[in-house]
């Protein structure tokens, strides 16, 4: 394993080794040497790893009704109706390579044309390396843009819908390590190899804070379980917390939509999961090795649900409702949109074949379909999204 000359220097630097967390963050986001932070990973089927989105439009045809209702009620809870209103928004956060946003605009622009005359396209975008991808495709863009970060947002909040596909899974998590005796931060240290030169390994660390065990109990891994031998090992999820409290600040009404990979507290640390979630992609492969050449994969843990919920709450959000993807998609008109590709003409039988497949990934419990809906609000009146009421009797033909 080849450790790059600028990780080298940096744990050097940090006297052997650091958390996993600041390793993570690093590996990531570092505006040079970062997987995102340098714009190097590539999102698509051609790329690294596929999202929803770059599979075709028909997610985002799919969600724009909800982002449509959203948008429309926050328009008539002010006076004078949509000709009156101050300009609405609908913000993205890491929108990778601007698939998703330039899709919910064009899919708006047809079918809510008067939402689009006072909406613009917020993109929330730390990475420097993504922001020019973005800023190519988005040229075509029906709404007007604007890229920024949440700290700027602060100073003027927006009123709007927040859209977090695909976000928090990227956010810097803690390993924690059982080593038999007590709870421990895993940490990434680098080690002289008379062989091989220097190498990587992840290794228990300092003990948890009090603080961090106290957690611990609502996750159901305090106190110790046998079933849990020394190098049990999992995530905590110290970033979620700042960043709903940043995007809180960010919106003075509205909607927070997250969309992501996520597993409740039972079934994220159940015994038998004893390596936890982290896991790293490229070029359309995955590995549970996190060390392998730093800057150049994906890493990515799923969300605790419990977690999530628990920070939300603490930072003023108020819960309207969540789904599975699978079932939120068929709530949103999935199966009549299958059913209409069977009228299709035989001539385009290949694309109508195409965007079949694309459907059913997205709702396919193995790969898509398991990712979790989560709706958040604050500053409006708590109303059930559509994608998690009941859809109508519909079958996928």
């Amino acid at each position: 394993m080849t450790v790059p000359a600028w990780l080298a220097q940096r744990l050097q630097d940090s006297g052997g080794a650091v958390p996993f967390r600041t390793y993570m963050q690093w590996v990531l986001h570092d505006p040079w040497h970062g997987a995102y932070g340098s714009g190097q990973l590539r999102i698509g089927p051609a790329g690294d790893f596929a999202t929803a989105p770059s599979l075709g439009p028909e997610f985002a045809a799919l969600l724009a009704p909800q982002i449509a209702d959203w948008l429309e009620h926050l328009a008539g809870s002010s006076s004078g109706g949509l000709e009156a209103v101050a300009p609405l928004a609908l913000v993205e956060t890491g929108p990778g390579e601007g698939s998703l946003a330039l899709q919910l605009a064009q899919a708006l622009a047809a079918g809510w044309p008067d939402l689009v005359a006072c909406t613009e396209l917020v993109l929330v975008e730390p990475n420097a390396g993504m922001v020019q991808r973005q800023r190519t495709l988005l040229q075509a863009s029906p709404l007007p843009c604007r890229w920024t970060s949440f700290a700027e947002l602060a100073s003027a909040p927006v009123r709007g819908v927040v859209l977090a596909h695909e976000v928090l899974d990227a956010l810097a998590v803690d390993r924690i390590e059982w080593d038999g005796a007590t709870w421990r931060q895993q940490q990434v240290a680098l080690h002289e190899d008379p062989a091989a030169g220097l190498a990587l390994r992840l290794e228990p660390g300092e003990p948890l804070e009090p603080a961090a065990v106290a957690q611990l109990e609502a996750l159901g891994l305090w106190p110790p379980s046998p079933q849990r031998p020394p190098g049990w090992c999992t995530e905590l999820h110290p970033g979620l917390a700042p960043w709903l409290v940043d995007a809180a600040a960010a919106l003075e009404a509205g909607p927070l939509l997250v969309i992501d990979y996520a597993l409740e507290a039972w079934r994220y640390y159940a015994p038998q999961r004893s390596a936890g979630t982290l896991m790293a992609y490229r070029g359309q492969a995955a590995s549970s090795d996190p060390l392998q050449e730093p800057g150049t994969w994906d890493l990515t843990a799923h969300l605790c649900l419990d977690s999530l919920l628990a920070a939300a709450t603490s930072s003023g959000w108020q819960l309207l409702g969540q789904a599975r993807q699978g079932e939120a998609l068929l709530a949103l008109g999935l199966a009549q949109r299958l059913h209409g590709l069977q009228q299709g003409s035989g001539a385009d039988l290949g694309a109508l074949l195409a965007r079949r497949e694309a459907l059913l990934r997205l709702v396919d419990p193995h790969a898509l379909g398991d990712f979790r809906w989560v709706a958040l609000a604050r500053g409006m009146a708590v109303e059930e999204p559509r994608f998690s009421r009941e859809p109508g009797p519909s079958a996928i033909g």
